[in-house]
C-alpha cells in the first residue's frame, strides 16, 4: 500500500468563515444541486441553485436542500424568505445542457427579480404547488415544505428546509427501458465542487460498483495473505475482491485449469524459473481481469499467484 501524506488538522472555529468555507465545500464533494423555484406572499417567482441538497427517505419522500445564510454579510436568500411565506417550491435537477443557465440564475438579483427570465428558462405551471416548474429541467420534483430548520445564526449557518414531494415530472428519454428509474448516462447531471468548479456524470466518470447487501461477501480480513499484503492491487481491487460469497469462490480443480488459458500459461513459461517475477505478473494479470469485470477469472489468476507453502 502506498506510504500515507501528511495531513493538515483543522478545527473550524479556529479559522474566518470565509476561510473555513471553501475546505469544507471543497472536500465534500460533488453535491447535487437543488435548482429550487419558489413564490413569495405577493406571487413573485424566484428561482435560484443550492448545493447543500439530498435526499432523505422516499417513503414519504423527502428532500431537504439549506439556503445557508451567506458567509460575506449573514444575510438570508430569498428563496428562504419565500418558503416561510409560501411553504411549497420545485425542487429540479439539472444535466449539462443547461448548466451555464442555472449559474447565471445565482445572481444575487434585486428581491422580486425573476430568474426564469434573467436565465432564460421556461416557466411551466406545476400541477400541485404554486411555484412554477422548468420546462428545461430533466427532473422536477413539486414539493411541499414541512419545515425549516434553522441551524445556527453565523454566517454561513444553514437552514434546513425539509420537503415532501408530492408530484414529479421526469424526461421520457431519461427513463430506463424497464419503465422504473433512471439512466445516468441519459440524465448527464452535473455536481458542485468547491470554487468555480462543477463535475459531468456521464461518460468515463459513471462506473459500477456492485452493492455489498445483495451477498454477504467473505471480507478482506478473510483473503489470502499473498492478494491482502499485495503491492500490486489497490483498496478498490481488494474491495472488489472481498465482495464475493465464500460459495463463489473457484475450486482448486478450477485454478489448476486455468493454468491452460493462453494468456496464463504464457505467463507461466516465459518467466518459468523466475519464481518472483512470475507471481507479480500473475497478480498483475489478476488485476487487469478483475478491472475488466472478470471476477472468478481474476481470483483464479490471483490464486495461481500465490507464493509456495512456507515462503
Amino acid at each position: 500500500m502506498p506510504t500515507p501524506t501528511p495531513f493538515r488538522s483543522i478545527v473550524p472555529t479556529d479559522l474566518k468563515p470565509s476561510d473555513w468555507h471553501p475546505f469544507m465545500v471543497g472536500a465534500v464533494a460533488p453535491r447535487p444541486v437543488a435548482f429550487v423555484s419558489t413564490l413569495d406572499a405577493a406571487g413573485n417567482v424566484n428561482l435560484s441553485p443550492f448545493s447543500f441538497f439530498n435526499c432523505f427517505g422516499s417513503n414519504p419522500p423527502i428532500l431537504v436542500f439549506s439556503p445557508a445564510n451567506r458567509v460575506r454579510d449573514n444575510s438570508q436568500k430569498h428563496t428562504l424568505e419565500n418558503v416561510r411565506e409560501v411553504a411549497e417550491c420545485v425542487i429540479h435537477i439539472c444535466d449539462y445542457a443547461m448548466v451555464e443557465q442555472m449559474s447565471l440564475a445565482s445572481t444575487e438579483y434585486e428581491k422580486g427579480v425573476n430568474e426564469f427570465v434573467k436565465a432564460g428558462f421556461t416557466e411551466v405551471a406545476s400541477q400541485q404547488v404554486r411555484p412554477p416548474r422548468v420546462l428545461e429541467a430533466p427532473a422536477a420534483f413539486e414539493c411541499v415544505v414541512e419545515q425549516v430548520v434553522e441551524l445556527g445564526t453565523n454566517n454561513g449557518a444553514g437552514n434546513l428546509v425539509i420537503c415532501r414531494v408530492v408530484r414529479a415530472h421526469f424526461r421520457e428519454d431519461i427513463i430506463l427501458p424497464s419503465g422504473i428509474g433512471i439512466d445516468p448516462e441519459k440524465l448527464d447531471a452535473i455536481a458542485r465542487l468547491g470554487g468555480d468548479w462543477y463535475c459531468r456524470a456521464s461518460g468515463s466518470s459513471l462506473f459500477e460498483v456492485p452493492k455489498p447487501n445483495r451477498n454477504l461477501g467473505i471480507g478482506i480480513d478473510q483473503l489470502p495473505e499473498h492478494i491482502r499484503t499485495s503491492e500490486v492491487l489497490t483498496g478498490n481491487n481488494l474491495g472488489r475482491l472481498a465482495n464475493i460469497e465464500q460459495h463463489a469462490l473457484p475450486t482448486p480443480e478450477q485454478v489448476r485449469a486455468y493454468q491452460q488459458e493462453p494468456l496464463v500459461a504464457y505467463t507461466l513459461n516465459k518467466f518459468r524459473g523466475e519464481p518472483a517475477r512470475q507471481r507479480r505478473e500473475l497478480m498483475l494479470l489478476g488485476k487487469q481481469l478483475l478491472e475488466e469485470g472478470r471476477l472468478l477469472e481474476a481470483w483464479q489468476v490471483l490464486l495461481l499467484a500465490a507464493p509456495p507453502a512456507g515462503e
